[in-house]
């Protein structure tokens, strides 16, 4: 089917063909799960829960647990009072969560039901608690609901405490990464020996050992303590503008704490910048262990360049992550010649190209884009690689070109969610991948005579 996109490209306003994002609720269902015992609830139809809990679970390959209003006709033309009220009191008899995090759905956000209103009505149990984020799916990504979840979080838990001047500690918001690269994020912090409150943290959630029993809450997760610490520590850093800035921003409104919004820890100069602004806040000093991993990246970087210099990529996916990742390639010297994402935002479009302009190069660069517009880029550009996540898999079918599979959701292979790309040892990764994919695809293009063992 997809041999038949055609090369010829017509502009569209009110059209958009493979979505390059999947709907809010997702977003925010996972930003709830990186709450310790927190049950992410969804104000709608049992469809939409059982679709967010699905593509969670095929990423993560983890038991992603959520509830439901569970919408029936009724509900649906007078709305989900009755609903929610009633799924709250089951929620807490039944499965006994510490944390209810209510997403919206675009049902319950059309017909207009007011969440904060209802939760009030509510006989919540002592020491239990429960807070919304709007997320309708008609506007934004599931980016856009992770955003409002977490900046939902800091509304909810985070106080400035009375008489305390600061805990001493530095608030990190992670964005919309694997449970590998929080643990990633962590590692650096506390090679730096700084004290942090991380959130939301789902390490130790959906990356849980097997013990041989079922924990509905695993021991990962912010605590809600830490939540409500955030409001005392000395800064926010916030790593990527779409999937955190807006948290740190009412961070900065309702307990007066700095934020500092740095480009997601992907590749050398996004790490550096990240590391160097610890250190601006904290006066630690960089350890050997994180000057080594540097080190080993950068002898990596010199001893693979042949590999990378000046080969043509298309990259796409979650805004943050592509930001990052662009700028990676250009530091391995690669051209990317395709850049979009599926999430709305002009930011996006003039961060890119002020990057390609910082290179002296030129590029298709698009938000709130889809696979099929990148597709017709392609067909009149071809690339070499494209990376990004699962659903490139038919383009590089369709082309004949190797797929690095980077982002969410990766639906087509397993494991990668329990290593990091953040960091440098991440970035060490992204580049043996990297290295592999085009590697491969040489020796399978080389004819038998002039097939070489070292490369």
């Amino acid at each position: 089917m997809l041999d038949l996109v055609p090369a010829e490209i017509k502009e569209r306003e009110s059209l958009v063909v493979n979505p390059a994002k999947t709907c809010q609720p997702i977003g925010a269902m996972y930003a709830a799960l990186g709450i310790h015992a927190c049950l992410p609830h969804s104000h709608g139809s049992q469809g939409c829960c059982s679709y967010h809990r699905m593509h969670l679970t095929k990423h993560f390959r983890e038991p992603v647990v959520a509830s439901t209003s569970a919408f029936t006709e009724g509900s649906s033309v007078f709305g989900g009072r009755a609903n929610l009220t009633t799924a709250l009191k089951n929620i807490f008899a039944v499965y006994d969560p510490d944390v209810v995090a209510i997403n919206t759905t675009c049902l319950s956000e059309t017909i207009g039901d007011d969440i904060p209103s209802i939760i009030g009505e509510v006989d919540i149990p002592e020491g239990k608690e429960v807070f919304s984020a709007s997320t309708p799916s008609y506007v934004g990504s599931h980016i856009t609901g992770f955003s409002n979840m977490v900046e939902a979080m800091v509304k909810h838990f985070s106080r400035k405490g009375e008489g305390i001047k600061t805990n001493g500690k530095v608030n990190i918001i992670p964005g919309f990464v694997n449970p590998g690269d929080i643990r990633e994020v962590k590692h650096i912090v506390e090679a730096l020996g700084i004290e942090y409150i991380l959130f939301p943290d789902q390490s130790g959630v959906l990356d849980s050992p097997m013990t041989g029993e079922y924990q509905m809450y695993p021991a990962g997760g912010t605590t809600v303590g830490d939540l409500r610490d955030s409001g005392n520590s000395r800064a926010t850093l916030a790593l990527g503008s779409f999937a955190s800035a807006e948290a740190a921003f009412q961070l900065e409104r309702q307990c007066k704490i700095k934020p500092y919004i740095l480009k997601m820890p992907l590749g050398v100069k996004a790490t550096d910048d990240f590391i160097m602004q610890l250190i601006k806040l904290t006066g630690h000093e960089v350890p050997f262990t994180l000057e080594e991993e540097r080190g080993q990246l950068v002898d990596i970087m010199a001893d693979t360049h042949n590999h990378f210099h000046g080969k043509k990529v298309a990259i796409y996916g979650d805004p943050d992550l592509v930001i990052a990742m662009t700028e990676f390639a250009l530091s391995l010297g690669m051209l990317p010649v395709h850049v979009l994402t599926g999430t709305p935002g002009k930011a996006f479009k003039q961060e890119i190209e002020s990057m390609l302009d910082e290179a002296g190069l030129e590029a298709n660069v698009k938000e709130a884009g889809d696979m099929f517009k990148l597709h017709q880029w392609i067909k009149n550009e071809p690339v070499d690689l494209l990376i990004g996540n699962s659903y490139g898999k038919l383009i590089a079918k369709a082309e004949d070109i190797p797929l690095l599979r980077l982002g969410f959701p990766i639906l087509d292979r397993s494991v990668h969610s329990y290593f990091s790309v953040l960091g440098y040892r991440g970035a060490m990764r992204i580049i043996e991948k990297i290295s592999n994919a085009l590697l491969d695809r040489r020796d399978r293009d080389t004819s038998e005579e002039l097939i070489e063992f070292v490369l």
